[in-house]
């Protein structure tokens, strides 16, 4: 079963992260990274307010692989410490497309590791689950996330112009994508 050994050594690695379930023992981290306000003004389109603990254990609980939402935690290899997520989600099987999405504790980014755990992620999604098509929204002010995607392959899809509001004043947001004829060519 040398196939199945090997595989099992390099499914959900890069180079410097692993995916792996949430667990237990990360919730504490995992609310630490999500209570960042700088972070979640970065990624979240609602207002900017603090999420309870409440908030973090229902959105925890309602992720779930039975409703074909995909959410991963991310392992920096060298430490094997929990250092963000990455998730897949909106999947739309008839077309073969889905959304994506990632936080990277604010201390581990600027690493490699987001670059690293996308490129993971999408991956997994070509070459395991057969999608053809992965897209994802990106503020226009969130210049390092923008970089990272591209990194990945991600292209500019459209702009939705004006469509937050944030700092006092409304800013686009950009809609990336990238197809499976796309990361092929780059593998």
């Amino acid at each position: 079963m040398k196939v199945i050994d090997t595989y099992m050594e390099t499914f959900l690695r890069g180079s410097l992260v692993k995916l792996r379930k949430v667990t237990e023992a990360d919730k504490e981290t995992f609310k630490k990274i999500e209570d960042n306000m700088r972070s979640r003004l970065l990624m979240n389109d609602g207002l900017p307010h603090p999420p309870t603990d409440g908030d973090h254990e229902a959105f925890l609980n309602a992720v779930s692989a039975e409703k074909d939402d995909y959410l991963f935690a991310v392992e920096a290899v060298e430490s094997q410490a929990f250092i963000g997520t990455v998730a897949a989600y909106a999947f739309n099987w008839k077309n073969g497309t889905c959304h994506v999405g990632i936080s990277i504790g604010e201390s581990e980014q600027g690493k490699g590791y987001g670059t690293d755990a996308m490129s993971v992620l999408l991956q997994y999604l070509f070459d395991s689950i057969n999608i053809n098509k992965v897209k994802l929204s990106v503020f226009s002010f969130n210049m390092q996330a923008i970089a990272s995607y591209q990194k990945c392959g991600f292209q500019l899809e459209g702009t939705l112009r004006e469509e937050i509001f944030r700092f006092g004043m409304f800013h686009d947001v950009l809609v990336m994508g990238i197809t499976r004829k796309d990361w092929q060519a780059r593998q």
